[in-house]
């Protein structure tokens, strides 16, 4: 999927919170800038969460109350986060169940928490602000997405 501008982007991850429910595990990959903040921007708009949504870099995790009775977001940032046992730190299983956990620079720390995950690569093209989502259902829950599930 293309986006053209960060309004798309957001736009797109509304979208993509109509997909989601409790227990599912996003994890984002892609370069400095990409847009993975920007698109969990979007998730928690259409997941009706409690703002603002900024990266929670320098804090690693923030959970964001639903406003609607609806799952609350636990928004990652692992940049910082050394390992496994940093990532077993933060607790993350003891809220999976009845939360939608976001995952940014989870690739390759995060996927044991569970057999059931989506994975979402976000690249920038060169010259201006167009980005490439890239989608990839892991498990059960994800088998019968289609890459494009959020488009429009």
């Amino acid at each position: 999927m293309r986006l053209s501008t960060a309004e798309e982007t957001r736009a797109y991850g509304s979208r993509l919170a109509s997909l989601l429910r409790p227990g599912d595990l996003l994890v984002l990959s892609g370069p400095l800038g990409a847009g993975k903040t920007t698109l969990v921007q979007g998730v928690a708009e259409g997941l009706k969460v409690r703002g603002p949504i900024t990266s929670p870099t320098f804090v690693i995790a923030r959970v964001h109350p639903s406003l609607c009775g609806g799952p609350a977001l636990v928004h990652v940032d692992a940049y910082r986060l050394g390992g496994d046992l940093e990532v077993d730190d933060l607790d993350l299983d003891a809220s999976l169940e009845e939360s939608v956990t976001v995952v940014e620079w989870g690739e390759g720390l995060v996927e044991g928490l569970s057999d059931d995950r989506l994975e979402i690569h976000i690249d920038r093209e060169s010259g201006d602000d167009a980005r490439v989502v890239t989608l990839r259902g892991v498990g059960p829950r994800w088998a019968d997405t289609p890459a494009d599930a959020a488009g429009e």
